[in-house]
């Protein structure tokens, strides 16, 4: 089997509307691949995508956003491949498409022998919210590394909260300190994912990310807007336990944005 499927969500109503509101393609969806070598197939893995992402993924309908690797060492030797579609059953024809494809053989994680070159292949459906920009190619002119932070909320309900706060203060916020508001997301189709928000952050390094977030944290308008959607939920709208996750990456030399 070529993916494995580990989260996604039940979209709810506060947190999507339609492509023109949100400034993404009309009926956009998404797939974050990750992409995990066999011990010593790293190197290889980067070659066939470095030559076959435009050959092969895009010949099967992906527009490839980014491609990235962690900050630092990469133990898990794990690759990170967004694609974007035009429609979710242009995003299902692509898999389909794909496992066919004799030129994707060495990158099924099901596959054995000398020229299998993937451990496995973990996967997310991904739809943007409707207060999400559109997440469009591009090649920074400066060095920057990309934030991908997941958060779980107790409830659907408070889910709901998150949005409406995202919507109404932490972009424009984000932005003040910094923070470029790359890409917001819901997953899809997986029991229990309707609790989740993920989304991408450019930064121009590490270390200003976390300048930028300590300035965030204690920003007035902040800390009343935190007060004010949490006394409406009733509590944190993030759970005490991993509630809040966030991975640092940097994109590789063929990654078209940087």
């Amino acid at each position: 089997m070529l993916i494995v499927i580990v989260t996604s969500m039940l979209l709810v109503a506060t947190g999507v509307a339609s492509a023109a509101d949100s400034g993404q393609p009309a009926g956009a969806e998404y797939t974050l691949q990750v992409l995990t070598a066999k011990p010593g197939k790293l190197d290889r893995v980067h070659e066939w995508l470095r030559q076959h992402r435009d050959d092969v993924l895009a010949r099967h309908g992906a527009t490839t956003i980014a491609c990235l690797v962690p900050v630092g060492e990469n133990p898990r030797r794990d690759v990170l491949c967004l694609y974007r579609f035009p429609s979710s059953s242009a995003q299902a024809e692509f898999h389909t498409r794909l496992e066919a494809d004799p030129m994707w053989q060495p990158l099924d994680a099901s596959a054995d022998g000398a020229d299998a070159l993937l451990e496995k292949i973990v996967e997310m459906s991904l739809s943007p919210t409707d207060y999400s920009p559109e997440c469009a190619v591009e090649a920074s002119a400066n060095p920057r590394v990309f934030e991908l932070r997941t958060y779980t909320c107790p409830t659907t309900e408070k889910l709901a909260f998150l949005h409406e706060r995202f919507r109404r203060h932490t972009l424009k916020l984000f932005e003040k300190h910094g923070m470029q508001n790359l890409v917001y997301w819901n997953p899809t189709h997986v029991a229990g994912g309707d609790r989740k928000l993920i989304y991408l952050l450019g930064h121009t390094s590490v270390d200003a990310a976390k300048e930028s977030f300590a300035a965030f944290r204690t920003d007035p308008e902040w800390l009343a807007a935190r007060e004010a959607s949490e006394q409406k939920a009733g509590g944190s709208l993030t759970e005490k336990e991993k509630g809040v996750v966030s991975e640092f990456f940097v994109a590789t030399d063929y990654s078209p944005s940087k």
